[in-house]
């Protein structure tokens, strides 16, 4: 069996350990405990597999796995889905091997029972508090009978796996239920139910009925598996019934003629909508509970006044910004002319296409258009400030009468990161929102793909009457943005209240609604008093475009129970599920906006009655799955956002971390190697300093990869003066850097030390400087600037740019080149230092043969002689001779440093430090090394 999240974990390590020890139990061992799987075998409850027929027809994969059957049994009463997966199996192999269970289950989901039988075997489930669960999970597991049941999430779905070690021969069922309330989006409801068995099934059905008391307008199987399987599926459709069947045969089921793969890997998809006769809703009543469905039809659109938030960083480049631009495009397209609208863009700054709301006329439309057109993705991520931008040009467009009453107001926010740029603190953003908007307009948020904190959206949504979405970057980012956009782009009514006679409802759930957009629907549920009540009356109130509205729906409150006695395959539990469903996910709403930890509390305690009492798996309980003698107990917990990964110890679930550093080179995050004096004249291993560098005041470091030596000079000059460091006009990049002068001088000598870096990619057109105070990136006249303050990236035509707040920069030119500058700060009030910069160049950098300058002349390493080394003035300073390019001069052997890994003390490097400015190691004299401008190439000495 295998570990899953929020369990007590097991190393893959101690897990194949265990599943030797298994083995071992297996083939007679007496000695030592066996785990929950190892025993299940032998003894009376022993089956053959033939029992179900597994020797015949079965088709095997290199496991010798048969599967018999996998079924997929769904029934919808009322938007109630009720689902259950089963699977078959049988281990055919002449040893014990893992059977896994792998389904997934949509998100949002209650999972309500978990069996399985092995080999006569039976697990049973309950729900504990999860504390509870976990106390008993871990004393069966220190007894060595426990094992858990992975859940994780995927995409929009949630993964439910466990893994059981079966002997040879024996058979496994496993069956999964759980239930949903499908919504309605975009005029129709949609069940997905993921299909993925795996393998060929002997027997494979997905069989799906629905029971619709309003009746059925029209159902729809949309092809979703592939063109593979058309013309198998079958749909019979009643006034009010529905059943649709899926039974591939094993050939089918087959990806080609000769296959033994299975081409079922996929989601079942089944659309419908029902009919609506009354404006004022429809109301169900049953149980003791109602259902109370509203999705009034033929009115008119409100206006709406509408900004669109778009994260423009450096994270968004690519596909990602190329359907995004192709989605607003649209969007904008279907603006109405009663419509308003702007847009904002953002990154580490905030750019307004309008400082104020416009009419959605046809020529603003197209400018809106050209503009986002010309939007290219860099720099950071500053959330907080875009979006009080928002707020206050729909705040200050209300405040100067220039909304319509009747309107809708809201925010659309498009991301696909954390902020990493002004206020970073997410439940300060959030705050900071809360208030800005005072519950006057709302929020929606889509973050694409999983960089973005998508809970931290959900929150900030929900906290202002929106909702989030998370959409998946690829190739339909264009589809579903154009998707999630029309499901909010027609708000029909506003300021809805839903009313029932006090004295007969009870635990209504939410029945105020800000906004009501066409083609959704609105529930509310609620407990009723049937044995003193004979009808049920409703008064639904709402603003609509042209008039307010008051909606009457009376019903008796036995009109159901005939039709529900009636159907054997409609859920007699629908409406308690379906009020317990909504129940629970508003008091998760209201736990995540509670002002108060008392509240939260509070909150919390009732969450965890309602989960107990109707036997669902929330945040704050977990699933126990044991055998009849309760001596063997599995774990199931809710899983965690896969950003956040999962508790300790969690065996191979938690999706890879995000790499931080994606495109900044390995050399530029090197780990400190402490380097000691060391007799012989080599450097140190090369793991960590084969780089050439200029730090400090400035010294140079030059590796000599050939030879793995490191030789050292400084250059002494003036402040202002700038030093070319690249020439290349091969490549066409130039690396120059300015002086800047130290506050006064320190025995008679003034320090000089780097306070500008230029680089200029001449054949991109690019230009970069960086200085103390910022990096700019300049195309023409184009130029975007980031602070030491901020951390993000840019990016442009090919050129990455890495900021690292109050650290250092990365410049990566495709896999040709890299830099990395390095800011050092000191005390502000400091008498004498001054804030610099160190640069580092790796020796592999892609140069032409016709590199020169300071450092580049270095590309085509020079011989080096050095040789009769005698003893220094001091004894860790030795002296030797050094004979390059035809020079001969005395060398002192020494330390500087690198400071990549320590930006205060740095890590010693030793070198050979040639004196006078360099002199006789480098071509010419340093002055030939002086050019006019921060981004001009030298003339070769």
């Amino acid at each position: 069996m295998e570990l899953g999240k929020g369990l007590e974990h097991k190393s893959e390590q101690e897990q194949l350990r265990e599943l030797e020890r298994g083995s071992a139990c297996r083939k007679g061992g007496s000695g030592g405990p066996c785990g929950s799987a190892q025993l299940l075998t032998g003894g009376d409850n022993q089956r053959s597999a033939s029992d179900w027929g597994y020797d015949e027809d079965l088709v095997e994969d290199d496991d010798k796995v048969g599967l018999y059957s996998y079924k997929v049994q769904s029934t919808i009463t009322s938007r109630l889905a009720n689902t259950m997966i089963q699977a078959k199996m049988v281990n055919n192999a002449r040893r014990p091997q893992p059977i896994m269970f792998d389904v997934q289950v949509p998100k949002g989901a209650f999972i309500d029972n978990f069996t399985m039988d092995i080999n006569g075997i039976t697990f049973t489930s309950h729900i504990r508090e999860k504390s509870e669960a976990r106390k008993m999970y871990a004393q069966a597991k220190a007894k060595g009978k426990a094992a858990g049941i992975v859940r994780s999430n995927a995409l929009d779905m949630e993964n439910f796996q466990t893994e059981v070690n079966v002997p040879p021969g024996m058979r496994i069922q496993f069956q999964l239920h759980y239930h949903e309330m499908i919504r309605r989006k975009l005029s129709s409801y949609e069940h997905v139910i993921s299909v993925k068995p795996g393998r060929l099934a002997k027997h494979l059905e997905v069989d799906v009925r629905i029971i619709e008391p309003q009746g059925l307008r029209y159902v729809h199987v949309p092809n979703s598996l592939g063109d593979h399987f058309n013309g198998i599926t079958t749909i019979s459709k009643g006034e009010k019934k529905a059943h649709v069947s899926f039974k591939p045969t094993m050939d089918q089921q087959r990806k080609c003629p000769k296959c033994s793969s299975t081409a079922v890997d996929g989601n079942f998809v089944v659309q419908y909508d029902v009919n609506r006769e009354t404006t004022g809703g429809e109301l169900e009543i049953f149980n003791g509970y109602f259902i109370h469905f509203f999705a009034p039809e033929n009115l008119d659109p409100l206006p709406k006044n509408i900004l669109f938030v778009i994260d423009v960083s450096g994270s968004m480049w690519g596909l990602k910004m190329k359907q995004t631009i192709e989605a607003m495009k649209a969007i904008l397209s279907e603006l109405r002319a009663a419509d308003q609208f702007s847009l904002i863009d953002f990154n580490h700054n905030v750019r307004c296409w309008r400082d104020n709301l416009v009419s959605a006329t046809p020529a603003q439309v197209e400018d809106a258009k050209k503009y986002i057109q010309t939007i290219h993705p860099n720099g950071g991520t500053n959330i907080n400030e875009a979006l009080l931008r928002a707020t206050f040009i729909l705040n200050e467009a209300k405040s100067l009468g220039m909304l319509d009453p009747n309107s809708v107001s809201m925010i659309v926010l498009v991301s696909d990161g954390d902020p990493t740029v002004g206020e970073l603190k997410l439940t300060t953003i959030q705050k900071n929102v809360k208030q800005s908007i005072k519950d006057e307009f709302s929020l929606f948020c889509l973050g694409i793909g999983f960089d973005v904190d998508y809970d931290f959206l959900q929150r900030i949504a929900t906290d202002n009457r929106g909702m989030a979405h998370r959409i998946f970057g690829n190739q339909e980012t264009s589809l579903q943005m154009k998707n999630f956009y029309n499901q909010v782009s027609t708000p029909l009514l506003k300021k809805i209240q839903f009313n029932y006679p006090q004295e007969s409802v009870s635990d209504v759930t939410q029945s105020s609604f800000h906004n009501y957009f066409g083609g959704s629907e609105i529930v509310v549920a609620g407990k009723v008093d049937t044995e003193n009540l004979q009808h049920l009356e409703s008064i639904v109130t709402a603003t609509a475009a042209n008039a307010e509205l008051v909606m009457e729906t009376l019903r008796d409150v036995e009109e159901l129970d005939g039709f529900m006695k009636k159907d054997k395959y409609a859920d007699p539990d629908f409406t308690r599920k379906l009020w317990a469903y909504l129940t629970v996910n508003q008091m998760m709403a209201e736990r995540n906006a509670a002002p108060t930890a008392a509240l939260k509390r509070n909150i919390t305690k009732s969450i965890l009655q309602m989960s107990l009492d109707h036997h669902i798996v929330t945040p704050f309980t977990a699933m126990l799955i044991e055998n009849a003698e309760k001596d063997e107990i599995m774990l199931a917990d809710q899983p965690k956002d896969p950003r956040k990964g999962c508790c300790p110890g969690t065996l191979g679930l938690t999706p890879n971390a995000p790499n931080n550093n994606k495109g900044i080179p390995a050399w530029a995050n090197v780990t400190a190697v402490p380097v000691s004096f060391m007799p012989e004249h080599r450097s140190p291993p090369v793991s960590s300093l084969s780089i050439n560098r200029v730090d400090n005041d400035p010294h140079f470091i030059i590796h000599l990869p050939k030879s793995q030596r490191n030789i050292c000079f400084n250059i002494n000059s003036e402040p202002g003066k700038i030093l070319n460091l690249v020439s290349d006009p091969g490549t066409g990049v130039v690396v120059n850097g300015q002086l800047v002068g130290a506050k006064k001088a320190e025995n008679k000598k003034l320090n000089t030390y780097f306070g500008k870096i230029g680089f200029y990619f001449q054949k991109k057109g690019l230009k970069v400087e960086i200085s103390t105070e910022k990096i700019t990136l300049k195309d023409g006249s184009y130029a975007i600037t980031l602070s030491w303050a901020d951390t993000g990236h840019i990016i442009r035509k090919q050129l990455l740019i890495s900021v690292k707040k109050e650290s250092n920069v990365t410049i990566t030119v495709g896999e040709e080149m890299s830099f990395m500058v390095l800011l050092h700060r000191v005390w502000k009030k400091h008498p004498v230092n001054v804030d610099f910069l160190g640069i580092y160049i790796p020796p592999e950098n892609q140069f032409s043969p016709a590199a020169h300058g300071l450092i580049g002349q270095f590309v085509s390493e020079p011989e080096v002689s050095i040789h009769h080394q005698t003893p220094g003035q001091a004894p860790e300073k030795p002296q030797a001779i050094m004979e390059v390019k035809g020079n001969k001069f005395t060398v002192t052997r020494g330390v500087q440093k690198d400071y990549r890994t320590d930006r205060v003390l740095g890590t010693d490097v030793l070198c050979w430090f040639v004196h006078n400015s360099g002199k006789g190691f480098i071509d010419g004299h340093y002055r030939d090394y002086l050019v006019p401008h921060l981004y001009s190439f030298m003339k070769k000495p």
